[in-house]
């Protein structure tokens, strides 16, 4: 799979062009040019590694979004086995937004839900660029229901610029049926684990993101906002993103520092569109994790910690004079 470059790539990219002509050209002419090519080689990797390690905020917004990152589909392909997918919300219909099932990892049983995108612009229009309706959160609760009833974990994938705001979601009570899901998924007697795979924008990401665990990949975003819609609010000039992106201290890092987050998933080196099952093995391994220690709990015990968790999550102390 080609991968596209993201314009603070184009450094690696030279480079990787570069040593290419280099053995090709020692290949054709059969001259030894070893040394150049070493030199090369270790000019790229020093730059890889002074560009990935220390990603701004906004570059990791880009990485999340970009178009070739394994998106939910993918993770339950190499991290699932018998995913059995189930659809309806029984109520309109269904929406292919927020695919979700029955599926194993690792010999145990769980129902598997999230937000899926499209790879071009016909799979983007079925899936809503994975932009959810009112039927796909009550389609996921649903589902978190059924998982309640037989004793099954949920495992949520969260990859959603945000839920969809036209004026059909917002006719069928798009912000009740969020609001609903935050309600149930709190009392929900079933352990919950939540992982942010590309992009957390606000409610439609938080409608799925109720959970004992939140687990987030390396190079993916949790926000109420994006951050050309704060740009837009504060400076009215979307041009700002890049300083918004900062403020909001979106990244896993900021977030796993703030308790925010309980876990950041390491990805490959570049970013998790460079290697979808190596990145698919690191989800996986966290969320099994996160589900043994889950399950050494008592109901009560899960319970008490999810309301603890999110109960002090923007809590403000002052400093007495």
């Amino acid at each position: 799979m080609k991968v596209e470059p993201l314009e603070f790539e184009k450094p690696i990219v030279n480079l990787e062009r570069q040593l290419t002509e280099l053995r090709d050209r020692a290949a054709d002419n059969d001259i030894d040019m070893s040394g150049e090519i070493k030199r090369i080689e270790d000019k790229l990797a020093k730059t890889k590694m002074d560009i990935y390690r220390n990603l701004s905020s906004w570059q990791r917004v880009q990485i999340a979004r970009h178009p070739q990152r394994p998106y939910m589909l993918d993770y339950v392909e190499h991290c699932f086995e018998d995913f059995l997918e189930l659809h309806g919300d029984r109520h309109i219909g269904d929406d292919e937004a927020m695919p979700a099932g029955f599926a194993h990892i690792d010999g145990r049983r769980v129902v598997v839900l999230g937000h899926q995108k499209g790879r071009d612009t016909k799979e983007n229009l079925r899936r809503n660029f994975g932009s959810a309706h009112p039927e796909g959160y009550r389609k996921a609760l649903r589902l978190m229901k059924m998982a309640e009833k037989f004793g099954l974990p949920v495992v949520s994938l969260i990859d959603t610029p945000g839920a969809y705001p036209g004026i059909g979601a917002e006719e069928r009570n798009i912000a009740e049926a969020i609001a609903y899901n935050l309600r149930e998924m709190m009392t929900l007697r079933t352990p919950i684990v939540a992982v942010v795979i590309g992009e957390g924008g606000s409610g439609g990401a938080l409608g799925i993101g109720v959970a004992d665990r939140v687990l987030m990949m390396e190079n993916a975003y949790y926000s109420v906002i994006s951050p050309e819609g704060c740009a837009a609010i504060l400076w009215k000039d979307r041009s700002y993103a890049t300083e918004a992106a900062e403020a909001l201290k979106l990244n896993a890092v900021e977030l796993k520092k703030m308790g925010i987050v309980d876990e950041l998933i390491p990805e490959p080196l570049g970013g998790a569109h460079q290697d979808h099952v190596g990145s698919a093995a690191g989800m996986k391994r966290a969320v099994r994790n996160a589900l043994l220690e889950l399950e050494s709990m008592t109901v009560d015990e899960m319970l008490e910690g999810r309301y603890e968790k999110f109960r002090k999550l923007g809590e403000v102390r002052e400093k007495s004079r």
